[in-house]
């Protein structure tokens, strides 16, 4: 049975500080604990990554999956849908980023998860607010903490035309 479950956080750090860091998918398991590898598999006309396969740590074992990234709503929206997985049918979500207090942003977090392994609701909602809280307080500590320079050194260099 799916669900969709939704989380929001302030991070202190303008919005595109907060899309910078959660659209640098290869740079996840640098600083997102559950992330393990990922690998982009294919890339959209302007090199952004859009197919992305993603192996983590899940219910006490390693699971794989692949999402598909939707940038029709970049930078106020990142959105993707799961295109492959062995543990989920269905892993769809977005992150929204919006302006908040000075220097700000306010993220709400929507996450539609389908299991292939039904398990008692209490588990699965255990689970789901475990992934979103880690995710938002992991992307927090980067933005607003020492792991900053995670995200100033994997900017994407300027090209001079």
């Amino acid at each position: 049975m799916e669900e969709q479950v939704a989380e929001r956080m302030i991070i202190r750090g303008t919005p595109d500080e907060c899309y910078l860091v959660l659209s640098q998918f290869e740079h996840y398991p640098e600083w997102a604990a559950d992330i393990k590898a990922v690998h982009v598999d294919e890339r959209d006309p302007s090199d952004r990554p859009l197919v992305v396969t993603y192996r983590a740590a899940a219910f006490g074992r390693s699971t794989s999956y692949t999402l598909r990234y939707d940038y029709s709503g970049a930078p106020d929206v990142l959105a993707w849908v799961q295109t492959a997985g062995d543990l989920t049918r269905r892993l769809d979500g977005s992150y929204q980023l919006s302006p908040s207090g000075d220097s700000g942003t306010e993220i709400v977090y929507r996450l539609v998860v389908d299991l292939k392994v039904p398990l008692p609701g209490f588990v699965k909602r255990r689970a789901e607010g475990r992934i979103m809280g880690t995710a938002l307080r992991e992307l927090k500590a980067v933005v607003e903490g020492g792991k900053r320079d995670i995200a100033a050194a994997h900017r994407p260099a300027a090209t001079d035309s």
